[in-house]
């Protein structure tokens, strides 16, 4: 059967249920989100519909509201339609999928499973969003055709955020609509779609509440802090920057001891059963109610001052009283200060000896001990495991990935050494020959088969392009701050690799030597990477010195070899794609700009920001937004209007918290494309590389015909900039540099409209920069980024 989902029906409009329909809005399916009618509804409104539907109306509010945004663009929220389960379950007979999210309750669950039944049409896919139900209670007394077509959908919180959806066949799910939403679940949602067994808590949480136990254990027997263990088991180690204790404030610790409860009372066959168990730090907390964010204290609490300024205290776990934040005061962890290699990091910190390294060896091998023993229980291939836990809980590195990286025959010694025996199927592996759960052959990604005692593809990397898996073999040219590798098909591949891939003078050699090589050998060449941000801007700490030094000629020489380098990116003679995902700030986003497309990962946060260290975007962005803002004039419609939207874009350092934001606000252009799923941004880059390629590139040409404003425009901007400043909403400094983002934008003071050519604007983008270099608050500015890490506002 031909599957397509133009239609969901979400049912429950909880903090999952209102977050889940949100995420459907944004890829543009039209949602139906239902609830319950209020019970305390007084006799008068009975009747009236939006009182019934209060419910559901205040909790889609709500979450079109919270911070982070569940959705892209808040004119999504028009294709989510509201209504409740006793006058609208008939409309479910309209839609292709219909996913349960109510309150975790088996008798519950099935009284709205009655109601479905009797209006869904058959065919329609049916799934439910438990976290721990078995598929095989909610399918009992159900239609054959309800069963067929019903299995779990488990996202996880928050949905558009957080990359895993776990799928869980119920006993008679047809295996065609696992591979259904196995692959929508990648490419149309995003997500890492892991296919799981109908085990308690199935994968993630089965494997990520256990490591949270075990660490809880840990830290109690060696009596260490709160603010020690956030330290140590964060971003250090390749985990959520939230790290452990913040994070059970953050999910609420209630959350984390039911399922931890639950977990103890249905294993009654888990070799570590009793790690399920509450530690005296968790049990204490538990019981004083203190379950973090949603009770206003946790292990953390937020308080104010004897001058009113908001600080946070940090729980003693042995007094149970707060005080100040602790710091981590451990040798590994001054080992590891400069190292920004994860893996690197972790083989050290693993191996060290203190307590820090006590700490680690005892919790990764508890863990490594605990995942072997669940296969096959509730994966028969190890890489779901792996797979499941960093899309849920936000490691960069798998259980079975750090093992491997710790070299799987000395861990297993070690582990035996401190009682973390691992199963026989481990010492099987080994006995054979086979030294690793994972290999790399000719670029793709193999895992450990344990029935066959081989190495099989993970399903789906095939026709993926993993830069980490092509880093030894397909290299052509690299320097310190970026690569450039051969990706197939005669399309390049340029990787920066800086400190937040920052662009100095390393990243500037790498496009210019990238574009060299693509234009004499290949179709084109595609600039993306798989870190966390595709760049966070230019490289202040060179131009700082500069600046304090007073040596503007050197400044000049900068600005000017930037702003080539980007013409050189818009005027190559081969089609040149940027593929931004997370942060493309400043610099990055100007390199976005001038490339011939932009294949954007849904999640980019992208924009021009330099006014908030005193500048304006001197690498072409104030030019390139100008330029747009011209095209976009259409008879009858006022042409400031479109420029001053530009401006206020720059002016107030805007950025774009998605892609599709980015598309409003034009820097993505309606021919840009959008990938969902992160893990296909290079492999999506790469076919929008030669779709332009085979389409005829043609080397553009510089415009000549850049209509701008002069006066006019300027006018225009000097009332708002004035009346921003004496409304006290901008200071004197912020004034002078929107008045140099204007003058850009404007072609300068031109007695009237006309067209300019682009190197004019790049010319007075460069001066203003220049000019802006040499202001005492702009360096001010620079140096609270660079030393302090916040933006000073002067």
């Amino acid at each position: 059967m031909n599957r397509s989902i133009r239609k969901v029906a979400v049912l429950g409009s909880g903090v999952m249920g209102s977050r889940i329909a949100c995420h459907f809005a944004n890829i543009g399916v039209e949602v139906l989100l239902l609830d319950m009618v209020p019970r305390d509804l007084p006799e008068e409104q009975k009747s009236n519909k939006a009182a019934r539907n209060k419910l559901v109306n205040d909790a889609l509010t709500t979450a079109l509201k919270s911070k982070p945004s569940p959705i892209y663009d808040l004119s999504f929220s028009n294709r989510i339609s509201t209504g409740n389960f006793e006058d609208d379950m008939s409309k479910v007979s309209e839609v292709d999928w219909i996913i349960e999210v109510v309150v975790e309750r088996l008798d519950i669950k099935k009284i709205i499973f009655d109601q479905v039944e009797k209006h869904r049409k058959p065919g329609t896919l049916i799934t439910s969003n438990t976290s721990g139900i078995p598929m095989h209670l909610m399918c009992e007394g159900r239609s054959e055709d309800f069963q067929k077509h019903f299995c779990g959908s488990h996202f996880f919180n928050p949905p558009r955020y957080l990359r895993l959806l776990e799928i869980i066949p119920g006993p008679k799910t047809d295996p065609a609509i696992i591979d259904f939403l196995m692959h929508y679940g990648d490419l149309f949602l995003g997500k890492e779609t892991v296919l799981c067994k109908d085990t308690p808590a199935f994968i993630a949480n089965r494997i990520g509440i256990y490591a949270i136990m075990s660490a809880m254990h840990t830290i109690e027997e060696m009596g260490l802090t709160v603010g020690e263990v956030d330290r140590m088991t964060g971003p250090i180690i390749g985990r959520a920057k939230s790290a452990t204790f913040r994070t059970m404030d953050v999910v609420g610790l209630d959350t984390t001891v039911n399922v931890a409860n639950n977990l103890h009372k249905g294993l009654q066959n888990d070799e570590a059963r009793e790690k399920f168990i509450l530690p005296g730090i968790v049990e204490e907390v538990h019981k004083r109610g203190w379950f973090g964010d949603k009770s206003k204290q946790g292990y953390f609490k937020k308080t104010k001052d004897a001058n009113g300024k908001t600080e946070i205290l940090e729980l003693d776990l042995k007094t149970y009283e707060y005080g100040e934040r602790t710091r981590a005061n451990f040798k590994a962890l001054e080992a590891v200060k400069e190292e920004e290699n994860l893996k690197a990091r972790i083989k050290t910190l693993v191996n060290f000896d203190d307590k820090a390294g006590e700490f680690y060896r005892t919790t990764f091998y508890d863990t490594f001990k605990y995942v072997s023993f669940r296969i096959p229980e509730i994966s028969d291939e190890l890489y779901r495991i792996d797979q499941a836990v960093c899309a849920g809980f936000g490691w960069e590195l798998g259980p079975y990935e750090t093992w491997d990286l710790l070299g799987v025959k000395a861990t297993v010694d070690k582990m035996e050494a401190m009682g973390f025996k691992p199963a026989a199927w481990v010492y099987e592996m080994l006995e054979v020959g086979n030294d690793a759960f994972y290999k790399i052959e000719k670029g793709i990604k193999h895992y450990y088969d344990i029935p066959s005692k081989s190495y099989k593809v993970i399903p789906g990397l095939d026709e993926l392009i993993i830069l980490e898996n092509i880093r030894e073999t397909n290299k052509v040219w690299g320097n310190p701050g970026a690569s450039v590798f051969d990706i197939g098909d005669g399309v390049l591949c340029l990787e920066f690799h800086t400190k937040m891939n920052s662009m100095g003078a390393e990243v500037i050699e790498g496009i210019q030597t990238a574009i060299s090589m693509a234009e004499k050998d290949y179709k084109g060449l595609v600039i993306g990477n798989e870190g966390p941000n595709f760049s966070a801007g230019a490289n202040l700490a060179m131009l700082f010195m500069y600046a304090g030094d007073q040596d503007y000629d050197e400044i000049n020489l900068m600005i000017a070899q930037f702003q080539n380098t980007m013409r050189l990116a818009k005027f190559s003679s081969i089609p040149v794609v940027a593929a931004p995902a997370g942060l493309a700030l400043g610099g990055g986003c100007e390199l976005s700009l001038h490339c011939d497309a932009i294949q954007a990962h849904a999640e980019t946060y992208i924009g021009l920001v330099e006014v908030g260290v005193g500048l304006i975007p001197g690498g072409g962005g104030t030019k390139e937004l100008a330029l747009r803002a011209a095209d976009s004039y259409v008879a009858g419609d006022p042409e400031l209007n479109r420029l001053q939207e530009a401006f206020m874009n720059i002016a107030t350092a805007k950025v774009a918290t998605s892609a599709e934001e980015a598309r409003g606000m034009n820097i993505l252009r309606p021919t840009d494309g959008i990938t969902m799923n992160r893990k296909r941004l290079i492999s999506d880059a790469k076919k929008k590389v030669l779709e332009l390629h085979e389409a005829g590139y043609t080397q553009p040409v510089e415009r000549k015909d850049v209509k701008v404003q002069g006066v006019t425009g300027l006018a225009l901007f000097e009332a708002g900039i004035n009346g921003m400043l004496f409304g006290n909403y901008i200071s004197e400094h912020d004034a002078k540099i929107a008045r140099k983002v204007g003058y850009v934008m404007c072609g300068g003071d031109l007695t009237a409209p006309q067209e300019v050519s682009e190197q004019y604007l790049l010319d007075l983008e460069r001066e203003a920069f220049l000019a802006l270099t040499a202001e005492p608050k702009t360096l001010e500015r620079i140096h609270s980024i660079l030393f302090k890490g916040k933006p000073l506002r002067n």
